[in-house]
């Protein structure tokens, strides 16, 4: 890494720490007297769109989106792979309102954790992968029924560039639930902001909305084959932008 991309990219992390930190403060105080949407774009959209404009401005890492037409009027189910912090902040300023699964630690960080309590995320506990799905299942349902989009990264944690994870039933499983289809995303945001370590390589991430996928039926056969067409899609929408896309074996983890 050369001097001055390194100078950039310390000087990147300093002000996406220090808006962070303004912004969660702020929040605190003026988010919980607006309505719910409001109080997402103040807290959620503006502050990622300003992560996704210094990515952009300072480290030269651009997106470029394939499929907006297939994003349906009614929010439902994203399922999409995970591979970086970035596509935490593109889908969640692209979505709104969005509701995420995070750790339940999270919600205790001072200020931060505060106002994440605060956009009626999918909070549970990591150590305990069957009630964590019991929970995904349940307040899934209930943002759903209540026109929030819901997020879910279905290998459970972020995955290496060129890799793939084993793909959970959760998303799937409440879409079905729900009688609402599966929104499947891919992208290749780990080729520039990788999984390891801090450095980021300049370029363009690619992200692809595919069509909304519908169950064929009811039960847990139809949760299945849904589960397995998504993956199936990902797996070679990740083919298809470059990607290796080998299939990793990863410690069994609810979704995150």
């Amino acid at each position: 890494m050369s001097m001055m991309r390194a100078i950039r990219l310390f000087f990147f992390y300093l002000l996406l720490g220090s808006t962070a930190l303004l912004w969660c403060s702020l929040s605190f105080f003026v988010a919980p007297f607006m309505s719910f949407p409001a109080r997402y774009r103040f807290i959620n959209v503006y502050w990622c769109r300003c992560a996704l404009w210094l990515t952009r401005v300072m480290l030269n890492i651009n997106v470029q989106i394939t499929g907006q037409e297939n994003v349906p009027k009614t929010p439902c189910v994203i399922v999409s792979n995970h591979q970086s912090t970035w596509e935490t902040f593109f889908l969640s300023a692209h979505f709104q309102p969005l509701s995420q699964v995070l750790k339940r630690e999270l919600l205790y960080v001072p200020f931060f954790g505060w106002a994440m309590a605060m956009l009626r995320p999918i909070a549970i506990n990591r150590d305990n992968p069957k009630a964590a799905l019991k929970e995904v299942a349940k307040k899934g349902d209930e943002l759903l029924r209540d026109g929030v989009w819901v997020l879910i990264f279905p290998e459970g944690t972020r995955v290496p560039y060129g890799q793939i994870g084993k793909f959970s039933r959760s998303g799937s499983a409440l879409a079905v639930n729900a009688e609402l289809p599966v929104l499947p995303v891919a992208h290749n945001a780990g080729k520039f902001w990788p999984k390891e370590g801090w450095g980021k390589k300049a370029g363009t991430i690619q992200v692809v909305i595919g069509e909304p996928m519908y169950a064929e039926g009811t039960g847990p056969r139809a949760i299945a084959a849904l589960n397995d067409r998504v993956a199936a899609w990902n797996e070679a929408t990740q083919k298809a932008l470059g990607s290796a896309a080998m299939p990793v074996t990863i410690p069994e983890k609810a979704p995150v």
